[in-house]
């Protein structure tokens, strides 16, 4: 039987993937805006063109969202398009310590 070796996570996968901890930071942070966008779009029933006009953007890019093709938009964006789609965003920074972030939909 091969024995497994189990390592615990940090809390943020990007980090525990090797990546450096800025830019793990800031990859998890998009994951969890573009989270809370899909959620609120399948929490309404939103179908592509509704989303696209409440967001403010193309359907194409409704579409991108939904699908996790979202690597070209900015966290500027997808920051503001969770405001546009009713979601209040907080973001926490704990010295030393992981970043939260939070919703209030």
């Amino acid at each position: 039987m091969n024995e497994k070796n189990i390592t615990k996570s940090s809390g943020n996968v990007f980090l525990d993937l090797g990546f450096e901890p800025g830019e793990a930071a800031m990859m998890l942070i998009r994951i969890e805006v573009v989270s809370h966008i899909v959620k609120r779009i399948e929490k309404e029933s939103w179908v592509p063109d509704e989303a696209a006009r409440r967001l403010g953007i193309t359907q194409s890019q409704v579409a991108q969202i939904i699908d996790g093709k979202f690597d070209e938009f900015s966290l500027d964006l997808l920051w503001m398009l969770a405001v546009r789609s009713g979601i209040h965003l907080e973001l926490t920074l704990v010295k030393n310590e992981a970043l939260a972030i939070g919703s209030m939909s």
